[in-house]
């Protein structure tokens, strides 16, 4: 069967590069010349099947450079298989959440009825929605789950902007901790497969490895945001009643009298208001579980305090008088209160 032969601008027109572009990758290397029959250049399907492969690579990230040396890889005898397979591993979605769609006028109505064209222009810069080609009015929801917490947060009364800002300020946070974690892994996992074209076998290691890898930041994240969440909301709640609540007034203590043991388990208990600043002082001090204990125990000490204060002062000689002598006849403290 004879082969097909293209003139460049053939070529040009079923790989969907420019004549400019062709010439390009000849004079790089990434494409072989052509064969020179009189005084035209004629193409084959290597040709074309090589600007395919070139832009599929191009596709998913790499670059001319390393483009080319994959290419000297293949053309070595090494196949492209594997490395095509850890490209599509990597290039795959790193979630399982599904695209939707959504039409301006169920955003209008997700979002309280009110047409707001700046917070819409403001999430297709983002991302969140992407208008579909040659479809007004309708575009596609990359996540769906966040479109749904945007539109609880303003059902809650968050603005639209302040959404749109919070959102941005998160990306940078989230990119930075995708970029360690990948520092990670290629630290100590993947620097086997740099610095030279990996072969087949490298390259289905590599993606078999991606694929073991991949959910361990999503769920490092999922772990670490609880605990945050709990341990920060935890604090918000405790400032909140420091400054929302305001102190119970002081309960008067009872008049100095005689040191009483703390009641037993099982004897009557009697509640009484402290001040939300104290109990939280108390709480950070001793932890919540002890609470009841440490204000028992400080509020006995007091008591203790107090009734030995009461007695010192009931043995000590007024100014001018002389101390009673027990040992004498007739000097005893006098009797009663």
């Amino acid at each position: 069967m004879p082969q097909t032969e293209y003139r460049i601008e053939d070529l040009a027109h079923h790989s969907g590069a420019t004549v400019r572009t062709i010439r390009a990758y000849q004079d790089r290397g990434l494409l072989p010349r052509p064969e020179r029959r009189g005084r035209a250049n004629v193409y084959g399907e290597a040709h074309l099947a090589r600007l395919r492969q070139i832009a599929g690579l191009l596709d998913r990230g790499y670059t001319l450079a390393s483009i080319k040396e994959l290419l000297e890889a293949w053309d070595a005898g090494r196949g492209l298989g594997g490395v095509l397979g850890l490209v599509a591993e990597v290039d795959g979605p790193w979630t399982d959440e599904e695209t939707g769609r959504i039409t301006r006028e169920a955003l209008i109505e997700t979002f309280g009825g009110t047409a707001d064209e700046t917070a819409v222009e403001e999430a297709v810069e983002l991302g969140v929605l992407v208008p579909v080609p040659d479809v007004p009015g309708e575009f596609l929801v990359p996540s769906p789950q966040e479109l749904a917490v945007a539109a609880e947060l303003h059902a809650a009364g968050v603005p639209l902007s302040a959404i749109s800002g919070h959102l941005r300020e998160l990306r940078v946070q989230v990119e930075h901790i995708a970029a360690r974690f990948l520092d990670l892994t290629s630290e100590h996992v993947f620097h086997q497969f740099f610095g030279h074209p990996p072969s087949d076998e490298e390259a289905l290691e590599a993606a078999s490895l991606v694929r073991r890898l991949r959910p361990l930041a999503q769920q490092t994240l999922d772990a670490e945001l609880a605990r945050a969440m709990r341990l920060l909301a935890t604090r918000h709640l405790r400032d909140y009643l420091h400054t929302a609540v305001p102190d119970a007034p002081e309960a008067a203590l009872p008049a100095p009298g005689p040191a009483k043991p703390l009641p037993a388990p099982g004897e009557a208990r009697e509640a009484v208001l402290l001040p939300a600043r104290t109990v939280a002082a108390v709480r950070e001090l001793v932890g919540a579980e002890h609470v009841p204990a440490f204000v028992a125990a400080a509020a006995e000490r007091e008591v203790q305090a107090r009734t030995m204060d009461r007695l010192t002062t009931r043995a000590r000689p007024t100014p001018g008088t002389t101390a009673p002598d027990p040992s004498r006849p007739g000097d005893h403290p006098p009797a009663g209160p």
